[in-house]
């Protein structure tokens, strides 16, 4: 048996023609749904990158415990177990943050990697003198006489590297993941990680994806928008957006030659297949883009997936069960005759596939230090922290990481060390106070949604009701996670 994940980042649901866009070029990815089963009720766990992939090594939540970080000594890595048991596994990415403070334990927890550079900010080339830049390009942080931070500094410099399509990141990922396929399509027993950075910020994409897209745009060069509100002109709102679609129209192209290359290697019959995502982006909608520093609205939460599992067979099929990445874990172990751990707390998919079995009731999601959010599917609450919940807020860790740097002496000057939780496996932690990721929600307020009567999510409702059936939700799922006592007093509930 085989199995492959292709794993895009800031893949937006709402943009796709699977979920009823009608104005992006996707072909491809509407094969998917042709080829495999649709879930339509498929949500983030841990937010953001490397927080989220945490959740696919460990099939548990990240942020009820920590922060942006890499795999602890005492986690469980579906990879590894894989590996472990025999099952070859390569890892083929242009994901940078893989290779920064935060992500330093997870490549080697494959059989093998493939690491290709030049993403966004990614500071892989030396270049002392300056690359030329727009001028209307801004981002925070000085640097050389400009308002240009060190990461759009150094994604220019890789921009200039790029002369052709076949430059691009993105596109020497998929050829190696073709080749990777190639070369072992006649051997059994492996899974394939590929993993593209893209559509993530910065929407940097060759001109033929762009002419999918025309409109009579004059502004200046915009097409890597800022963590923050919407202070842009409604003609950059759309150009942004645009050029957005473009490099998702990329993914396509490139999806498709994956799927083509499904059907000439005869893959299909033995190969598992997951196309998934970490979560969406904002691109204007609610007054916000990005992520992280607005609530997560379902533009970000509420995320794309597609399985097909060769056991079954079941294509053209939609599957309305709640699901998240998490459960992706104990279903590729299913799949290879492994058991989860005691520790997983994501559910094997298998019957889901099959035919919609339900495997929970509600779900949560959130970032470390910000709103502890959760769906049924129907009322998401995104329950807030209290005035001063800063100081009930924690990171417990063995790898004391951030994203791109380590802990500081300040940060750990504070830390204790305490007993863990059971998933720690009788290791004592690092006990950090902190604030998170350092970029959560800047509003603390608590928000209920009605999805079927509000799925824009424009207009929060007011019903006690409802609102103690998601808390009771809330709370029932935090303490199956083992969460901080502390998490609690900082959303302000009674436990």
């Amino acid at each position: 048996m085989k199995a492959i994940m292709v794993m895009f980042d800031s893949l937006n649901r709402r943009l796709l023609p699977n979920y009823g866009c009608d104005w992006t070029h996707a072909p491809n990815f509407k094969r998917l749904s042709e080829r495999m089963v649709t879930f339509d009720n498929c949500f983030v766990g841990s937010m953001p990158c490397m927080p989220a992939r945490r959740e696919l090594h460990t099939g548990r939540y990240n942020f009820l415990h920590r922060c942006w970080g890499p795999v602890e000594p005492y986690d469980d890595s579906m990879p590894e177990m894989l590996k472990e048991a025999g099952i070859y596994t390569h890892l083929i990415t242009d994901h940078a943050h893989y290779w920064e403070d935060g992500g330093a334990t997870f490549h080697e927890r494959y059989n093998s990697f493939e690491f290709i550079r030049g993403q966004e900010g990614d500071a892989y080339l030396g270049q002392i003198k300056d690359p030329v830049i727009p001028p209307s390009v801004e981002m925070p942080g000085k640097m050389g006489g400009r308002n240009l931070s060190k990461y759009t500094r150094e994604d220019w410099i890789n921009r200039a590297q790029v002369h052709s399509e076949e430059d691009f990141p993105m596109v020497k990922t998929f050829q190696k993941g073709l080749s990777f396929m190639e070369r072992n399509a006649d051997q059994d027993n492996w899974f394939l990680q590929i993993e593209t950075f893209d559509p993530h910020e910065p929407f940097h994409s060759p001109q033929k994806y762009k002419d999918y897209y025309p409109h009579g745009y004059q502004g200046k060069h915009f097409d890597w928008p800022p963590y923050t509100n919407v202070e842009q002109t409604p003609e950059e709102v759309e150009h942004c957006k645009y050029e957005y679609a473009a490099l998702l129209s990329m993914c396509d192209e490139y999806l498709g030659r994956f799927l083509d290359k499904m059907d000439e290697l005869n893959l299909w019959d033995d190969t598992m297949v997951i196309v998934n995502t970490d979560h969406g982006f904002l691109l204007g909608e609610h007054g916000w883009w990005a992520k992280c520093v607005a609530p997560f609205y379902n533009e970000v939460a509420h995320i794309p997936m597609f399985i097909w599992d060769p056991r079954s067979r079941t294509a053209g099929e939609r599957r309305e069960s709640l699901v998240q990445n998490i459960d992706l874990v104990p279903t590729l172990l299913n799949y290879f005759g492994l058991e989860p751990t005691k520790d997983m707390m994501g559910k094997d998919l298998t019957e889901t596939i099959r035919n919609d079995q339900p495997v929970r009731e509600a779900l949560l999601f959130g970032i470390h230090g910000g709103h502890v959010n959760c769906t049924d599917g129907r009322y998401v609450y995104m329950r807030g922290w209290v005035e001063g919940g800063e100081q009930y807020n924690h990171n417990y860790t063995l790898v004391p990481m951030h994203i791109r740097t380590r802990f500081s002496v300040e940060e750990l000057r504070q830390a204790e060390l305490v007993d863990g939780f059971s998933f720690t496996k009788d290791c004592r932690v690092l006990k950090v106070p902190g604030t998170g990721t350092g970029s959560k929600p800047r509003t603390n307020e608590t928000f209920l949604f009605d999805l079927e009567k509000d799925p824009g999510q424009q207009n929060p409702i007011q019903d006690r009701e409802i609102e103690e059936k998601m808390l009771d939700y809330l709370v029932k799922i935090m303490e199956e996670n083992e969460a901080p006592g502390e998490q609690y007093q900082r959303l302000g509930i009674q436990h």
